[in-house]
């Protein structure tokens, strides 16, 4: 009997585990593969590219370059859409002065797989990978830019690295924390430990922005200050008063671009 209890618990144990993961997926990520521009209608400096990741996923990124620049900033968008719908913000940073590589997700526009958290951040990986080995930009002249769940892959590539800097837009602290924000009560419990930003941002050493609007009404602004008060280095809080999750580059953007471009600029 006893051993019966025992498989009985492993095989429940593995059903909560894989099932929570299946779950957090299906909520976390809502690709677009059917809006995409097509390539031949890009814009003449903007270059498509396909990264390979370590597991042999494709990915579709958008490389926009600046000649007259050193530094290159990484693009992780957020849980909607594809990186085509990015391409305006990609060209107004690349309008700052600096090098653009914008990802897509697995799963989402063109890219090959399926998207979950973990293949997600093997994407980040891959995303600075190829702008050090084969962009040919140094570790120290790359800054990360992640919004909204893209704060998650920027936080978990920008681990322990002594890059320029990190941008994290609207910061979520963790999967269940943005669960219950979200009214899903006690069923927030199956989102385990996903998306766990709170933890990870302590081994961050680079200087990080935040920029959060007061009446994000997705990830609230209480998670970007807490995020906040967790780094341990260099940092700054922007508050844009009024704005909400979805358009801080469009209608606050008098507030939102000075000082991503101070900061990456600096």
């Amino acid at each position: 009997m006893k051993k019966t209890a025992l498989i009985l618990t492993a095989l429940l144990s593995i059903l909560f585990l894989y099932g929570c993961k299946i779950v957090v997926n299906k909520m976390a990520f809502h690709p677009d593969k059917k809006n995409v521009i097509l390539t031949g209608q890009l814009p003449l400096n903007v270059q498509e590219i396909f990264i390979e990741t370590e597991d042999r996923v494709k990915i579709q990124s958008y490389f926009i370059p600046d000649k007259s620049s050193n530094k290159i900033l990484i693009y992780f968008h957020g849980n909607g859409g594809n990186i085509s719908s990015r391409l305006p913000d990609l060209m107004q940073i690349n309008n700052l002065g600096i090098n653009v590589l914008g990802v897509s997700y697995r799963g989402y526009g063109k890219s090959q797989g399926e998207p979950s958290e973990k293949g997600i951040y093997t994407d980040g990986k891959a995303a600075l990978t190829y702008a050090v080995q084969s962009l040919g930009f140094s570790v120290s002249n790359v800054t990360i830019l992640g919004r909204s769940i893209g704060t998650a892959v920027a936080i978990n590539t920008s681990q322990n690295l002594n890059i320029a800097g990190l941008i994290l837009v609207t910061p979520l602290t963790s999967g269940e924390d943005f669960a219950k924000a979200a009214g899903f009560g006690l069923a927030s419990v199956f989102a385990g430990n996903s998306f766990n930003n709170i933890d990870k941002i302590v081994n961050i050493s680079c200087p990080v922005l935040i920029i959060h609007g007061t009446q994000d009404n997705v990830v609230p602004f209480e998670m970007g200050k807490r995020i906040y008060t967790k780094i341990k280095t260099e940092k700054l809080f922007v508050k844009i008063e009024g704005a909400s999750h979805n358009n801080l580059s469009t209608k606050y953007k008098k507030s939102y671009w000075p000082p991503i471009n101070e900061f990456t600029t600096r």
